[in-house]
């Protein structure tokens, strides 16, 4: 599994730093660095939601404050 955060400057604003931050965590915390690809990217041109992020093909808007709750529901519970 691919996971793309945007670190463009509207996302860092909005928090894309803290989001990768839980994101390395939460990966190694539940031993999946083997099946997780975390990676960066500039602009993606979906500014408006929040932080980008994209699992394989899929966009989606996060938060620091929703982090865990992505990672639950579309990272740990597909891989």
């Amino acid at each position: 599994m691919k996971v793309t955060v945007c670190i463009g400057s509207s996302c860092h604003i909005k928090g894309s730093r803290q989001v990768v931050e839980q994101l390395q965590y939460l990966i190694a915390e539940n031993n999946l660095g083997d099946k997780v690809e975390l990676g960066g990217t500039f602009c993606m041109n979906e500014c408006q939601k929040g932080v980008c992020v994209k699992v394989d093909d899929k966009f989606h808007s996060v938060s620091p404050e929703s982090v865990k709750a992505f990672f639950e529901n579309e990272i740990k519970a597909k891989v």
